[in-house]
């Protein structure tokens, strides 16, 4: 999965989140929920929305490693990459 397809699925998931924020707008280093005003329950959506999407567990000891956008590509690129090599 590219970059640009990671994103697609990252904002898309944001969106139903905080849909009146314009997520398709982030930085690559701001954090999400301070840039998109979510609460904890928001973000846990959110990454649940992720799991159901691409397949990856994320464990919630990793969450503090979910800050940017930046971060969860890199996160999600190598959940991905092990995921698919396992398989």
């Amino acid at each position: 999965m590219t970059d640009s397809e990671l994103t697609a699925v990252i904002v898309k998931g944001l969106r139903r989140v905080a849909p009146e924020a314009d997520a398709s707008q982030l930085a690559p280093t701001v954090p999400l929920r301070e840039a998109l005003d979510i609460d904890s329950f928001d973000f846990l959506n959110f990454l649940v929305g992720l799991h159901a999407a691409l397949g990856v567990e994320i464990p919630e000891s990793d969450y503090g490693q979910l800050t940017t956008l930046d971060s969860l590509r890199a996160y999600l690129r190598a959940r991905l990459t092990r995921t698919s090599s396992s398989t």
